[in-house]
């Protein structure tokens, strides 16, 4: 990454487009794509794959790594998220089993200690599973069985609804707990939100990116509006054992802490953005290049620059180096660089001049 150095190429590693690569330790890592697989491959042996995994029906967009249980997550535009034992791979496969499932599913992420999975919606649903065991599976259906009624999931556990609203005079749920049938939270329990989206009345209608603040203090989110016309980048408090906070909204049990309006270039295309390694600075795509954004002028921590009331993101720099609509960027976790991908295939490599 230092020297831009080609290494090697890997010719038909899918039959469609790559849309992730995740390493899973020193040695192995994983790609998946709208071929509806998912691959794994081996540093040592990159002329063919490890194997290659057969579960979703449709694109494959998100790979996460339970390093506590090795156990591969993905997910895909068929809302499913699927757990794979890389613990027991052949060259047929990995035994696999669907683990949850949703409807307009985009992204899906598991924090630092992989203790929650925060999944986010075209619709403009976050959902947070706690205390996360990836190990079962839940049988939970469509948004409109968790808002219209109480619905069984296995046996002991029911979901429970709380912070009821409306809207339009439609009745919505801010926050739906799966609690079990002897009051005790037990692994995976459900909280589905609705986040503020800032200058829209209603809910926007899209979370289109979704990332983690390395140490698990936030989430942060690109949305769009309801009409598709503005963009927002969002840094949301989610953590259990937060001090409470004024709130910003009625319907909505998340904390807005910054955010900052976006190009809206490109318009139907997914940016990606991300934090850098500390989580002090946010790369963003914006138009033909990128912002930094900090949380102060001072590029602090998160923490020790928590607004009372939300707070716009600073701009630390911008830097405009493609010909067409960036679509991706990633901080480095062991250099001081990061990169940029553009809608014309095109990366940038950036990194300051000392």
């Amino acid at each position: 990454p230092v020297s831009s150095r080609h290494i090697k190429t890997l010719v038909e590693a899918h039959e469609d487009c790559v849309n992730n690569i995740r390493f899973l330790d020193n040695r192995l890592f994983a790609t998946c794509s709208d071929d509806t697989t998912i691959a794994l491959w081996d540093l040592r042996k990159l002329n063919s794959k490890v194997c290659s995994l057969h579960g979703h029906a449709s694109w494959v967009k998100n790979i996460e790594y339970d390093t506590h249980t090795r156990l591969l997550v993905t997910s895909g535009f068929d809302g499913n998220v699927i757990t794979w034992d890389t613990n027991r791979f052949t060259e047929e496969g990995c035994p696999h089993k669907k683990f949850f499932h949703t409807r307009y599913l985009m992204r899906m992420r598991l924090t630092p200690d992989c203790s929650k999975m925060l999944i986010s919606t075209s619709s403009g649903y976050l959902l947070i599973l706690h205390d996360l065991d990836l190990t079962q599976s839940l049988e939970v259906g469509s948004y409109r069985i968790l808002r219209a009624r109480r619905a069984p999931l296995s046996t002991g556990t029911y979901i429970k609804f709380i912070s009821r609203y409306q809207v339009g005079g439609i009745p919505f749920y801010s926050s739906v707990h799966i609690l079990s049938s002897e009051g005790l939270s037990p692994r995976n329990s459900l909280e589905v939100l609705t986040p503020e989206i800032p200058g829209e009345r209603d809910r926007g209608n899209c979370i289109t990116s979704l990332q983690l603040h390395p140490k698990g203090w936030a989430t942060l989110l690109r949305c769009s509006s309801n009409m598709d016309d503005q963009e927002w980048t969002c840094v949301y408090e989610f953590q259990e054992g937060a001090p409470p906070r004024p709130p910003v909204s009625p319907r909505c049990s998340l904390r807005l802490t910054h955010y900052i309006e976006e190009a809206n270039v490109g318009r139907g295309y997914i940016k990606e953005l991300c934090f850098s390694p500390d989580g002090r600075l946010i790369c963003s795509p914006y138009g033909y290049g990128v912002r930094l954004l900090a949380f102060d002028e001072h590029c602090a921590e998160l923490v020790d620059c928590m607004p009372v009331r939300t707070a716009l993101l600073r701009e630390i720099r911008s830097i405009y180096s493609h010909s067409d609509v960036v679509l991706t960027s990633k901080f480095s976790p062991t250099h001081c660089q990061f990169a940029t991908g553009c809608l014309s295939g095109r990366v940038a490599l950036y990194q300051p001049h000392f």
